[in-house]
């Protein structure tokens, strides 16, 4: 049979296709390791996706708080398939019930980002091809770019003394406007990602602090410090990603 195109590939991803034709797109994949990579990776991005929501739905959204900084200020898809873009909307909104020192509605809109770096970590972590816009060969031109689409200077952080080296990094669309996403990699593949976001104008608390969201598959430590938020993502142990926290933070606001 001809080469499945995208459509076909998604719609095995989404369980849409009849038996004969599912029979037949599995045979083309089957001599075909890239694009049978590709369905792959669509379906790990589905599993993530879907289990984020499940554990919304569950509530498990223990945020534990550890005020380890001072106040500081610092300047500063590929197409899914059906069942992806299903899964991003059942989980959308979950942070409405996240916890920060008792404040209100102001305070979902200022860590409602800590939700939406997760959903593009579990998203594009897993890319073999395409995990980034922008490579690493290009740091120069991608911190300038993603610089002005925000309004604000940005950073990439150095994390080669914990074995992370720069992938890239890519734009992302959020409720306020745009959004930056680096991402990072070690000798075993193992990736992390570090989600920026710019805040509504007086919507910040006015002090930072590290706060901990922990799930499966994607764990999180964030913070707020200025007009910033900022979100390192990752399939660590704690203390390991605090650690890593801890570093980007420090080189954010040296």
């Amino acid at each position: 049979m001809k080469v499945p195109d995208e459509n076909d590939l998604h719609a095995l991803v989404d369980g849409k296709l009849s038996p004969q034709d599912r029979a037949q797109v599995e045979a083309a994949l089957a001599g075909n390791p890239a694009l049978r990579a590709d369905v792959e990776t669509w379906r790990s991005q589905r599993d993530a996706l879907r289990e984020l929501g499940m554990n919304a739905a569950e509530s498990t959204v223990p945020v534990r708080f550890l005020d380890i900084v001072q106040p500081r200020r610092a300047p500063w898809l590929p197409w899914l398939g059906g069942a992806v873009a299903g899964a991003i909307m059942g989980v959308a909104g979950w942070l409405g019930h996240a916890w920060y020192a008792g404040a209100g509605d102001a305070t979902d809109a200022r860590v409602r980002f800590v939700h939406d770096a997760r959903v593009a970590h579990a998203v594009y972590s897993p890319e073999v091809r395409h995990p980034v816009e922008v490579g690493a060969e290009q740091s120069a031109h991608l911190v300038q770019w993603l610089s002005k689409r925000l309004g604000a200077q940005l950073k990439a952080p150095v994390l080669q003394s914990q074995g992370y080296e720069l992938v890239g990094g890519r734009l992302l669309p959020g409720d306020d406007g745009a959004r930056a996403q680096f991402m990072y990699q070690d000798s075993g593949g193992e990736r992390i990602t570090l989600y920026v976001t710019v805040l509504p104008k007086g919507s910040s608390p006015g002090a930072t602090a590290f706060r901990f969201e922990e799930g499966s598959p994607v764990a999180a430590f964030y913070w707020i410090d200025g007009d910033f938020g900022y979100a390192l993502s990752g399939n660590l142990p704690r203390n390991i990603l605090l650690e890593l926290s801890k570093l980007v933070y420090s080189q954010l606001t040296g």
